[in-house]
Parts: structure tokens; C-alpha cells; sequence
């Protein structure tokens, strides 16, 4: 598909009518200390605007650790110690839901702070609780700003940073477009700000194994992100037919444009055949719990044949996990090739492995399923 005309890229962001945009650090602070209040005022006028058109808008901000850190007279994340990035996120995410108050209300529109872990949307109660908060707030009219609560996150609820849970955000308000605003116009040929002569890259048709290895991570003194991580949640919001598009959050306008069918950024176009809504949520969003290792028939009739997995195929458990919980399945070769939604606990599958279903409930005492995966609970990765 050729995207190079106006009118193409018009069509296709024009009809997105439900659209998450993530802005990062780099572009809320600028060179100096803080936050660039001049900056959010003009982004608020811009998201405004696309507002008025009749789209619907996400907010996904970084900001609040940045904001934090001005607030605390420091300079920058690396190195530094998890409690004292949460006290930076607790002591600026005030100040970044006050700047945006104010700069949206000036435009007539409301705003409302959302603060999410991963084990929020891992969890699917909780995940759907999510969905129809942020469903009723967008019937309102109000602009949802979402941020991870760095102030109590640890490593192993972390997203990893924003460009990882706007993705999410995607999948949670089955959202029909993802704009990212950087601090550079796109996708290069290669980095240029070692490269001058590097080319933008219009449209990624198809995510290879090169791109991800060619792309860098984050280079900012207060950013988590990188191209590298932007790839790779375009890859996932692509696997639920949703575009992303990377444009220049730092130059005033270039959403705007974007709108109008500007010839800017780097467009990456979504599968043609999207995942269910269960089915992403296992895959990308559901933590794993444990790894159940299958041995090559039990793979085969997984990935060739789209079978259930029963305890004959399973090898050995991997981890403590409970009957419901997200696990990994592994090959011998210890290659993880699918997820699914366990049907028993880690234990009884380890006395269960290897067996006919019909030995299940002369080993339990009970036999609640045949099968170990259900066939409807998993996805190929």
C-alpha cells in the first residue's frame, strides 16, 4: 500500500474517531528543568482541535518524574535509586494534572487523571473495570490522562515505560489509532543525529527482524522510551489492526497536520487480520505466571493442527501458578511459541504431565477439564 498522497493519509487518520496519543518526557520538557508550560498550552490547543473535529482523544503523559525531579533540585533518572524516582513521580504528577487542567480548561474541555500498573491490566476484572471508566469519561467529553503510578510501581508491575502502555491503552479503549509524539520527525535509515544523512521512512508496511535490531534506545537524560521500544508497540497494536504513527511532538502544528493528511512522520500500518480483544489481552497483556514446557507432538498439535493442550504433551512446569493464571508454553528447545490461560494450578499439572485425560481424575481426585490450555484460551505468538 502506497501512502504517500494527502488524500491517503487524510482517509486514514480522518476516520480513526477514538485516538490514543502518547507524548514523552523529551517533548514535555524541552532543554530545561521541569516542565515546558509553553509546550503543553500548545499541545492542548492542538488535541482540542482534534477534538472539535470529532475525534476522541486518550491522553497517555509522561512528565510526572521529570516534574519531580525539577521540584527536587536533581537532574536525571539513571542510577538512580527506585524510592526516590517514586517520590519524584508522587511530588510532580500533581503539577503535570494542574498544567494540564488549566491548559485544556482554557480550550472548554475537562480533563481526568488515570493512574495504571501492568498487574491493573493484567488482571481481567480489573482490566474491564478500567475499560468502562475510561468508556464513560469519553461519553462525557473528557480527556483521560493516563500515566503508570510510578509512585508505587516496582519492577514487576512496571510497564516499562509509556510507549509499552499506550499500546495497552490502545487495546483497552479499542482505539483506532496510536500517535506517539516524539522528539524527532520519525523512523530513520539510521539514527541521524549520528547520521546526517539518514533518510525519514514514510510507511513500515511490515515489522522484520532487522528493523527491531536496527532501532536504538531512548537517549534522553529523562526519557525510559527509544525507538526501539516504539517499534515494538507498533507491533503490538498492529496484531489488533490498529495503525501507529511516530510524528515531531516538538514542532508546533504537526498534529494538526497530521489530521489535514500532512506528508509527515513515519506510518506503520496495522495487520490485516486483528487479533479478538481476549486474544491480544493474553498476548500482550496478561503477566505470566509460570512456563508449562511441551514436548514436540504437543507443540505440533498446538501451532499445525489448533488443538487444546492436554496433559500428555506437557514435559515439565515451570514456576508457581493457580488454575485461571496466564502461563508461557515453551518447546524442549526452551523457545516460548504461545500463551494461554491455565486450566489447573502448577502443581496438579506437575502430576498430571504425561498422561491420558482419563487418568486426570484417578491422580487428583477430581477431573474439572481435559484439557490443560483450552484451544479458545490461547494464542500463538
Amino acid at each position: 500500500m502506497n501512502m504517500n498522497t494527502d488524500i491517503e493519509r487524510r482517509t486514514l487518520f480522518s476516520k480513526a474517531r477514538r485516538i490514543v496519543i502518547k507524548v514523552g518526557s523529551s517533548v514535555l520538557t524541552g532543554t530545561g528543568d521541569g516542565l515546558d508550560q509553553k509546550r503543553i498550552e500548545l499541545l492542548a490547543g492542538e488535541i482540542a482541535s482534534i477534538m472539535d473535529r470529532g475525534h476522541e482523544v486518550i491522553l497517555v503523559s509522561s512528565g510526572a518524574i521529570a516534574a519531580g525531579l525539577a521540584k527536587l533540585g536533581l537532574k536525571k533518572t539513571k542510577g538512580m535509586p527506585l524510592p526516590l524516582k517514586q517520590a519524584a513521580a508522587a511530588v510532580g504528577q500533581s503539577g503535570l494534572m494542574w498544567m494540564y487542567e488549566k491548559t485544556f480548561g482554557a480550550h472548554g474541555k475537562k480533563v481526568a487523571q488515570i493512574l495504571l500498573t501492568r498487574e491493573d491490566l493484567s488482571n481481567r476484572t480489573r482490566f474491564l473495570n478500567a475499560r468502562n471508566t475510561l468508556q464513560t469519561l469519553l461519553a462525557y467529553g473528557v480527556v483521560p490522562v493516563i500515566n503508570e503510578n510510578d509512585s508505587v510501581a516496582v519492577d514487576e508491575i512496571k510497564f516499562g515505560d509509556n510507549d509499552n502502555l499506550s499500546g495497552m491503552v490502545v487495546h483497552l479503549t479499542d482505539a483506532d489509532l496510536l500517535v506517539i509524539l516524539s522528539d524527532i520527525d520519525g523512523l530513520y535509515t539510521a539514527d541521524p543525529r549520528l547520521h546526517p544523512s539518514a533518510a525519514l521512512i514514510p510507511v513500515v508496511e511490515k515489522i522484520t527482524a532487522e528493523l527491531e535490531r536496527g532501532a536504538g534506545d531512548a537517549q534522553t537524560a529523562v526519557g525510559t522510551g527509544g525507538m526501539r521500544s516504539k517499534i515494538m508497540t507498533a507491533k503490538k497494536v498492529g496484531a489488533y489492526g490498529v495503525p501507529l504513527v511516530i510524528i515531531n511532538g516538538r514542532k508546533h502544528g504537526t498534529l494538526v497536520s497530521l489530521f489535514e493528511g500532512g506528508d509527515i512522520g513515519t506510518v506503520f500500518l496495522p495487520k490485516a487480520d486483528r487479533n479478538r480483544s481476549r486474544q491480544h489481552w493474553i498476548a500482550y497483556t496478561a503477566c505470566s505466571a509460570g512456563v508449562v514446557v511441551v514436548d514436540d507432538g504437543g507443540r505440533e498439535a498446538l501451532v499445525s493442527k489448533g488443538r487444546s493442550l492436554l496433559p500428555g504433551g506437557v514435559v515439565r512446569v515451570e514456576g508457581t501458578f493457580k488454575a485461571g493464571d496466564c502461563v508461557n508454553c515453551s518447546d524442549s528447545r526452551g523457545d516460548i511459541f504461545a500463551r494461554g490461560l491455565i486450566k489447573y494450578s502448577s502443581a496438579d499439572v506437575d502430576k498430571i504431565k504425561g498422561l491420558k485425560t482419563s487418568r486426570i481424575a484417578s491422580v487428583l481426585g477430581h477431573k474439572d477439564y481435559d484439557e490443560v490450555i483450552h484451544r479458545d484460551d490461547l494464542v500463538l505468538l
